[in-house]
């Protein structure tokens, strides 16, 4: 059995997965793909070169993917690794820092294709109410230095050392499967994808537990590779979606209320700047779903987001 296992979660990821595989396989580990139904040749791309291969006939979510992997592997140190992620390095940093006294896991550094740091990716704060109101409400985008977001993302760390952190991104953090096992891994509620990471680093932080960044461990991102193909109006209901469920499940209802609020309120210039960006009505079409949503649990509270969801 091998000490660190790695999975990689796929969809329509054809021409990423074929760089990330030949660099895990480098590494040792014993790797398992998990494909969420691709139309494309990315499980033929994962079958000819013999790694551990779970074919799921249709998109069965992130999160549930990530715990299809989980399942079949033994290792004690899990990585998630995106297919658009290439390994640089080896992983013993990763697992040395998951063996500190309370570590639950760690994440390393991210570089985008000109090999600069994805700073205020790679490493992120746990989002609060007020996090969330910024960004919903568009003053993230137009006041980008402000302390709230400065904090959320990161912007004043210093990346060259190792450091405890809030969120590791999930295109490049190991896991001890200890702690995965205790929490009961990612909630499949997040569906398809997005926060399902966020709320596990919500949960360990809850238990007790240490997260980690570590320089020395590195991976090229290009990024969103699967998120491109996904229609505007799929991008933004399932971003709000697993938004808001995050801010239901941690946030008080008040808390949650307000967020939802700024949903709503942040949605009106969103859809009309997006449309005419786009010069396309489809912005319009998913902010006015988008609206639905979050209008419901202003008005009926947080369990209209998982009536939503499931």
């Amino acid at each position: 059995m091998a000490e660190i296992g790695i999975i990689i979660v796929t969809y329509n990821s054809e021409a990423e997965i074929g760089a990330s595989l030949d660099a895990a396989l480098l590494t040792g580990a014993d790797v398992v793909v998990v494909d969420n139904g691709s139309q494309d040749r990315t499980i033929a791309e994962a079958a000819r070169r013999g790694v551990r291969l779970i074919a799921n006939s249709s998109n069965q979510g992130f999160a549930a993917a990530v715990n299809q992997g989980f399942a079949v592997l033994n290792s004690p140190y899990v990585l998630l690794l995106n297919p658009d992620a290439v390994l640089q390095s080896g992983l013993e940093p990763l697992r040395e820092a998951c063996d500190l006294p309370g570590s639950a896991g760690a994440g390393g550094r991210l570089l985008d294709a000109g090999g600069r740091p994805q700073t205020g990716f790679m490493v992120r704060q746990l989002p609060t109410p007020a996090t969330l109101i910024l960004e919903a409400v568009l003053l993230n985008r137009i006041w980008p230095d402000n302390p709230v977001n400065r904090r959320y993302r990161g912007l004043a760390l210093d990346y060259s050392i190792r450091l405890a952190v809030e969120q590791p991104a999930g295109a490049f953090f190991m896991i001890r499967r200890a702690v995965w096992q205790e929490l009961g891994g990612f909630d499949e509620g997040f569906f398809p994808l997005w926060f399902e990471d966020v709320d596990f680093c919500r949960r360990v932080a809850d238990r007790g537990y240490s997260l980690y960044y570590v320089p020395e461990a590195v991976a090229k991102h290009t990024g969103a590779h699967s998120i491109r193909r996904l229609t505007v109006e799929m991008r933004r209901v399932y971003w709000y979606c697993g938004l808001l469920r995050y801010a239901a499940k941690h946030f008080s209802p008040t808390a949650f209320r307000a967020v939802c609020l700024a949903v709503v309120t942040g949605s009106f210039p969103r859809s009309i700047a997006e449309s005419i960006l786009d010069r396309s009505l489809e912005p319009l079409a998913a902010y006015g779903k988008v609206v639905w949503i979050a209008g419901r649990c202003l008005l009926f509270g947080s369990a209209t987001i998982f009536r939503v969801q499931g």
